[in-house]
């Protein structure tokens, strides 16, 4: 799973129909600016074409001409298509509770927008001028995250801000939507036919929400390798379990990468090559790296592939199919969400393994019957606790990762009277996912302290890797040796934030080289 370039040093992205997941994040969390191809443009004024068309002509579309539905049946008379594009904003902005993140917010937009460009969803090319005027602009709506079986509720949220209604924050103050439009100096819009519906149906949230959280789910993958292989070195393990005669026998791809990410770690290890044959066999959180990582970055590849598929898709319903000069519109589900739920609540149970390990590793660095180090890696234990407690924290976090990987897409309760009698339930999949993808680096930040902190007994004169070394430096920059009772809540922070800004596989790949 070799990094392509790092979403952070994206600073624009032009949409023309396809993006990655690493301009994505770009733009969701880095701020990278959206323009516009021509052909996205040409696309979008297509479609829109065909949809001003048939309301003129008082075609009966979904939607568009009737109600929603259970209510598919109520017609709707043209010089209404657009009182009822405004009502179905009001009417579907219910989600509550807290708000969704800044980056989730910016992502659900940037998928609407890719959504429309893809050319089959019929919205006006201003509404989508003044989507991209919020993402360049720091306009984040104010979208409550509970309560959405798929889509609709957090979406009308936020479109609820195209049309002057609503809350969104500007520079970090929460606004009425007039204020926040006018201080940014925009103007709200009256939506046209359709384009109430395409603004809160299709999976635009829950892939988003899902993107951001495989993102880190991968970033935290490869950081596992890391970790363990640092775990495995200062634990005085055997390098053989990782050779890659051994790999070729089980010939699964990823096995077999992240064998060799380990092999590259340690090769210039001086105490790797010390205690090479210190154990016949290790205990299995450190033989079996390769394995369980293994299989867990095949279940996030899968995901990655489906979720940018889904990203550069058109998931609106009904779609405008332009034949010639007239074109229909087709009734389906593409907005349905199971691709993206099944993927996340596999990613989920794939990240809560990684963290499993983890623990397990965690707890033989700070257990001193396994370790052979003092207690708790602290030198006077007893009157100091030293690092028993984190380790408590990994468990709290971890028993939470295992709730949160009970699948949410094996769940349906029927909706709109029966209309929607099946539901996928991907937006909760994804919501869950971001949970255990900021646990799963949290409990990886704990292992790291660990070993950050046994390096002070390992017997002098016998050196690490040179990318071990490298991690150990920048940790030492912020984080004390611990010598006595100290208040690691900060420290545990920071490592944390190492882990996800991605900073320890820079550093190792500046080492090393890329990390596969």
């Amino acid at each position: 799973m070799t990094r392509k370039i790092p979403a952070k040093e994206i600073d624009k992205i032009i949409l023309d129909g396809h993006i990655s997941i690493e301009e994505f994040v770009a733009v969701a969390r880095h701020g990278a600016i959206v323009e516009f191809s021509d052909a996205y443009i040409a696309r979008v004024k297509k479609s829109r074409s065909l949809v001003e068309k048939w309301t003129e002509e008082g075609r009966i579309m979904y939607g568009i001409t009737t109600g929603f539905g259970a209510l598919c049946t109520q017609v709707i008379s043209k010089e209404d298509t657009a009182k009822l594009q405004r009502n179905i904003i009001l009417s579907h902005a219910t989600s509550v509770g807290e708000p969704l993140s800044i980056e989730e917010v910016r992502g659900t937009m940037l998928m609407v927008l890719m959504n429309v460009g893809q050319g089959y969803a019929g919205a006006r090319m201003e509404t989508m001028e003044l989507y991209r005027q919020f993402l360049n602009r720091g306009i984040i709506p104010f979208a409550p995250k509970e309560g959405s079986v798929g889509y609709l509720s957090p979406e009308a949220h936020m479109a609820l801000v195209l049309i002057g209604e609503g809350k969104a924050y500007l520079n970090g103050e929460l606004l009425p939507a007039k204020e926040a439009l006018k201080r940014a100096g925009l103007m709200p819009t009256v939506l046209a036919s359709k384009e109430g519906l395409t603004l809160v149906s299709g999976t635009t949230s829950v892939t988003a929400i899902g993107a951001l959280a495989l993102y880190d789910m991968i970033n935290a993958s490869i950081t596992a390798d890391v970790i363990g292989a640092m775990a495995l070195e200062v634990l005085k393990g055997t390098t053989r379990a990782f050779d890659n005669r051994l790999m070729q026998v089980r010939p699964h791809e990823d096995q077999h990468k992240t064998a060799e990410n380990v092999r590259k770690l340690l090769e210039d290890s001086e105490i790797a090559k010390h205690f090479e044959h210190h154990r016949l066999q290790d205990a299995l959180s450190l033989r079996c790296i390769p394995q369980l990582h293994g299989a867990a970055k095949k279940t996030f590849k899968d995901a990655l592939k489906t979720i940018e598929i889904e990203m550069n898709a058109c998931c609106d319903n009904p779609i405008i199919w332009p034949n010639g000069e007239d074109g229909e519109t087709i009734s389906g589900c593409n907005a349905d969400s199971s691709y993206i739920g099944i993927e996340m609540d596999s990613a989920c149970i794939a990240a809560t393994m990684i963290a499993k390990m983890s623990e397990r590793r965690n707890n033989r660095l700070v257990d001193g019957s396994l370790s052979q180090y003092p207690w708790f890696l602290i030198k006077n234990p007893g009157l100091n606790s030293g690092l028993m407690i984190p380790q408590y924290t990994q468990a709290g976090l971890l028993n939470d990762m295992k709730i949160l990987s009970h699948p949410a897409t094996v769940d349906g309760i029927p909706t709109c009277g029966g209309q929607e009698d099946y539901v996928a339930m991907g937006y909760n999949a994804s919501k869950k996912a971001r949970q255990i993808a900021e646990k799963l680096e949290f409990i990886l930040a704990i292992e790291l302290l660990s070993v950050f902190q046994a390096h002070q007994f390992m017997a002098e004169g016998i050196l690490p890797g040179a990318a071990s070394k490298a991690v150990l430096d920048e940790i030492a920059l912020t984080v004390p040796k611990m010598e006595e009772d100290m208040y690691l809540y900060p420290h545990i922070n920071s490592l944390r934030d190492l882990i996800h800004s991605g900073k320890i596989i820079d550093l190792v790949e500046e080492k090393i080289g890329k990390l596969v």
